[in-house]
């Protein structure tokens, strides 16, 4: 099984109301692609209540079966929706991919 995590640092908006709908929009969007995306086989997004200035917005942790899953994945164009949305919003991220025991 391969693990796909990402994180999200969003940018700042004029509200924290603002930031914080684009966080629920941004997870409802992902959550979508698991009845769209074949190779997508779990995902989980959860949404940060830490207020520290270096904890990220969003992480994101989806299943895959083996590694062209994930790259089918990276370059759906269900998933390409969802990226242009990223770029509007995220101000850095960080991912990591592994193989899960």
């Amino acid at each position: 099984m391969i693990k796909h995590v990402v994180m999200v640092k969003l940018k700042q908006f004029s509200s924290h109301k603002i930031k914080l709908e684009k966080a629920k929009l941004f997870k409802l969007m992902l959550l979508d692609l698991l009845q769209k995306v074949p190779d997508l086989k779990a995902m989980e997004v959860g949404l940060n209540f830490n207020e520290k200035p270096s904890a990220y917005d969003v992480v994101l942790i989806s299943e895959f079966e083996s590694k062209e899953g994930l790259d089918n994945y990276r370059i759906h164009p269900e998933h390409i929706v969802v990226l242009d949305f990223l770029k509007e919003i995220m101000e850095k991220t960080a991912v990591v991919d592994y193989v899960s025991q």
